[in-house]
């Protein structure tokens, strides 16, 4: 765990559920996934949920679905989400109709 806060030091993580890492930054390949990181790190910051819960919720979406560092973030998403939606922070409908509306959008890429 990082000094002055409950969420772990990425750098010391498994690599089964470690963000993608280069020289021991982080490494994002779109904006999306960085606000996502960031979303993430305040909620715990903040005590809407532990690192502890999202990291087994992490574990589960990387089960079902990544394969190598191009995933990751997908499945970083979609664990936010599950805890969320597991916490009762927001809803399902509210995910689903967010995601679409995302998903809609012109410029030909959903995030």
């Amino acid at each position: 765990m990082s000094a002055g806060s409950n969420t772990p030091d990425w750098a010391a993580l498994p690599e089964a559920i470690a963000p993608p890492q280069a020289n021991g930054e982080l490494l994002f390949d779109a904006p999306w996934q960085g606000r996502a990181f960031g979303m993430v790190h305040s909620l715990v910051d903040a005590g809407q949920f532990s690192w502890d819960e999202f990291r087994d919720q992490l574990i589960i979406a990387l089960e079902q679905g990544a394969v190598g560092a191009e995933r990751y973030y997908e499945c970083f998403l979609q664990a936010l989400e599950m805890t969320l939606v597991g916490r009762e922070l927001v809803g399902q409908e509210l995910v689903d109709a967010r995601t679409a509306e995302f998903a809609a959008r012109p410029h030909g890429h959903d995030h």
